[in-house]
């Protein structure tokens, strides 16, 4: 039978051993409060609704995810998946760091650019004519990304709001893929509430055309109760559109009672464009919704997990 010293020692030593594992253990993860490595970024384009095009200087901020060899070494790996991020008419606002942070931490860099402030624009009623005019702009983007020497070039996906959704959509199609990117190509999009409505609806709108796509998977998310499209129909029968072969390259996620910009968690506000009410122009309500932003999130996490 053992003595009580000896029962004694032996819990000891269990529960020296236990917390060496355990520290041991926790060496090899990244501390929680490590940040991603922020740089501001630019690059240059053509601003074609200028004529003749002028040359403009796009500024970004760049956030590469961290990994770490112990809780005191930590470095940026190499061959990184990335995200193009496109604000919306109101230019960069919350919803960027929202989707980047959860983007970041599944190990996915984010690239989320400033178009407007590229041309002086100050406001939504300065925006371009068309989101068309907006197209150098995301492959100016996805070229930077693919000549990091961090950034994998094929595992380059863009994540649109509103304006930036239309010109995710844009992107998807081999026309406008081909016309500003070359050669290069997203490998992923995500579009929310691009304003469904309206494409392939009238041809002498530049930039609506959605067929003959590039192959790679799209998500559009939708709220039942967006102004633009008055529900999530328009996003449906898009998909519907769609020949047999390209139907299965689009997702459509919709909302129940979500309005437009439900994952702005800012206070909500009222809008007027032209663009809403298929087209017959309006007020815009803009109301964020806590628990479909996060939820919204989660998917896009998600759909770049499984498409990078």
């Amino acid at each position: 039978m053992l003595s009580k010293k000896m029962v004694i020692l032996l819990a000891s030593g269990f529960v020296f051993s236990f917390l060496q594992v355990s520290h041991a253990f926790q060496e090899k993860g990244c501390p929680v409060d490590w940040q991603p490595v922020i740089s501001f970024e630019e690059f240059q384009i053509s601003d074609i609704e200028q004529k003749p095009p002028e040359e403009i200087t796009v500024k970004g901020k760049l956030k590469l995810p961290v990994a770490c060899q112990s809780r005191k070494k930590r470095f940026i790996a190499k061959n990184l998946p990335a995200v193009v991020i496109l604000h919306g008419s109101a230019g960069v606002d919350s919803r960027g760091d929202f989707y980047a942070r959860a983007l970041n931490a599944a190990g996915i860099a984010t690239f989320e650019i400033d178009m407007w402030e590229a041309r002086g624009i100050n406001s939504a009623a300065d925006r371009p004519s068309t989101p068309f005019f907006n197209y150098p702009d995301a492959f100016g983007a996805l070229k930077f990304l693919s000549e990091h020497s961090n950034i994998d070039p094929d595992r380059i996906g863009v994540l649109g709001f509103s304006w930036g959704g239309v010109v995710t959509m844009g992107s998807a199609t081999k026309q406008y893929a081909a016309q500003f990117g070359g050669d290069l190509r997203f490998a992923a999009h995500v579009a929310h509430y691009p304003v469904c409505y309206a494409y392939n609806l009238d041809p002498s709108i530049p930039g609506l055309k959605f067929s003959d796509l590039t192959g790679a998977p799209i998500l559009i998310q939708i709220g039942e109760e967006d102004d633009y499209d008055n529900g999530s129909g328009p996003c449906f029968a898009l998909k519907e559109s769609l020949n047999s072969e390209e139907q299965p390259l689009l997702e459509v996620i919709a909302y129940e009672g979500a309005f437009h910009g439900w994952d702005r968690l800012e206070v909500p506000i009222k809008v007027t464009d032209l663009f809403s009410n298929l087209g017959n122009g309006g007020e815009v309500e803009i109301i964020p919704d806590v628990d479909q932003a996060y939820k919204s999130r989660r998917n896009v996490v998600r759909f770049f997990l499984q498409n990078l």
